[in-house]
């Protein structure tokens, strides 16, 4: 019996269990980088006050220009702290996952993004003498005249399309490849934002310390881009050789590719986990895609499940065995990393069950200790695997068939009257003493997650992965 399918003795106190300690050592780094932000901040408002920001506060032109310097120390400061966040550092991503990660990005994002717009508004009308009348031509004489600025002016617009095509509504209307393509100009916005500040930027340059902290800021942000989304990926993948063997059909529109390569044994995924793939010689590849695996790694090979839903996903069900396959990763949270606890529920909705799937094979836990919950609408994901590991693991399954009954729902409209709360501590009553992982639509897992609230479940205990982009 491997590791992996090994059992937990309740003996054990979980908090001295090894697999356990990483979610200790995780909270540490989260601390620590919450710290890091906030004494990045405060440095940039201590760099403001010691050129005579409070001074120049006094009057009405330097007090706008005055404002303007410091919402523009902070929005480059944060634009660098998002790119970071997305930039698939392992430390950041072990410690966080990719929800987490990305929650935290959009905020930070925003939040640059108003700021570098006010940064613009205040420093061009101080700089016009606090006259608005004189505010266009002044940004025109600035943008055309001071060096860096045409750039910056392009970055901005770069940043701009990202940023419109992150609200809901926009996103909402594109499709995931789509969306995924147009925000990589965020690279570009933040590139071509460079030479303006330290170029022109008097905080930028006002100090050895100053110049030294921004230019080993940016520096360090472009080397972890270009290593761990860049670089990482191709030699992974080309160290692997990873190709597909074959394509089943698992349901209507679902489809499970299996993938095979050299030397899997030294892939560090996990059960639960996800990467993004490419697979090459068809349309599209450019674009990746992220799907979980829906089977525990072996060393040997990798299987995904993928529902039709975009162009990449569509074209999933016609993969010809031997096709090349690219990847990065592997990424996110939603595996025995995040474990606290030595019982489990996984509780999953439609194709979101797959990551579930592959930690009811790759969790350790003794019998009964385990139970995952599927909701499905026509057909159930991998009944006959869940129903081996009943018997060979004891695991305990319960399918919730049907669409979900309301909004405010995340029950299937064929499991009787009973509230949420109630069908839920019914059918696990001891909810609130567990590690719950749940994988679904954002809106679905966000009803799961009150339900385990009002249930009495600390939220450290609520594992998540919604992939809602």
């Amino acid at each position: 019996m491997t590791a992996a399918q090994g059992t937990l003795s309740p003996t054990v106190p979980a908090h001295r269990h090894p697999r356990f300690r990483r979610a200790r050592v995780d909270s540490v780094v989260r601390s620590a980088t919450g710290s890091a932000l906030w004494l990045s901040l405060l440095l940039m408002t201590y760099w403001w006050v010691a050129d005579r920001g409070l001074q120049d506060l006094g009057g009405w032109a330097s007090g706008l220009t005055s404002a303007g310097r410091l919402t523009g120390l902070v929005a480059a400061d944060l634009l660098l702290v998002q790119v970071l966040l997305m930039a698939r550092l392992p430390l950041l991503e072990r410690a966080f996952g990719q929800d987490r990660l990305a929650r935290q990005h959009r905020i930070v994002g925003f939040t640059s993004f108003n700021l570098m717009l006010a940064h613009i508004v205040l420093i061009t009308w101080g700089y016009a003498g606090g006259g608005l009348g004189a505010t266009p031509s002044t940004l025109w004489n600035l943008t055309t005249t001071y060096p860096g600025m045409l750039l910056a002016a392009a970055g901005t617009v770069c940043l701009v399309l990202v940023v419109v095509t992150s609200v809901k509504i926009a996103r909402a209307r594109l499709r995931y490849e789509s969306w995924h393509l147009l925000h990589l100009y965020a690279y570009l916005g933040v590139g071509l934002a460079l030479p303006h500040q330290l170029w022109t930027g008097q905080q930028f340059l006002a100090s050895r310390a100053s110049t030294v902290f921004w230019w080993g800021a940016w520096g360090a942000t472009a080397a972890a881009v270009l290593v761990w989304r860049v670089l990482l990926p191709l030699w992974r993948s080309a160290r692997h050789l990873l190709r597909v063997t074959s394509v089943v059909h698992e349901a209507p529109g679902i489809v499970s590719v299996y993938v095979t390569g050299r030397g899997l044994h030294r892939l560090p995924v996990e059960a639960g986990q996800f990467l993004t793939w490419r697979f090459l010689g068809r349309h599209g590849w450019t674009r990746a895609n992220p799907y979980s695996l829906s089977a525990a790694p072996d060393g040997r090979s990798l299987r995904i499940t993928v529902k039709e839903s975009g162009d990449g996903s569509a074209e999933a069900a016609y993969l010809r065995p031997g096709t090349r396959v690219l990847v990065e990763g592997p990424y996110g949270r939603l595996s025995p990393r995040a474990r606290q606890r030595h019982r489990v529920a996984l509780i999953g909705s439609g194709v979101g069950v797959t990551p579930l799937r592959a930690l009811a094979e790759g969790l350790e836990y003794a019998p009964g200790d385990a139970v995952l919950v599927q909701r499905y609408r026509d057909h159930p994901l991998f009944e006959h695997e869940l129903t081996a590991l009943e018997n060979e693991r004891g695991l305990q399954t319960l399918y919730l068939p049907g669409r979900r009954r309301a909004r405010d729902s995340w029950l299937g409209s064929g499991v009787g009257t009973a509230d949420d709360l109630t069908a839920l501590t019914w059918w696990i009553p001891d909810i609130a003493e567990r590690d719950v992982y749940v994988c679904g639509p954002p809106e679905w897992t966000e009803s799961v997650r009150l339900t385990c609230e009002a249930a009495g479940l600390p939220p450290e205990h609520f594992h998540v992965e919604t992939f809602g982009w």
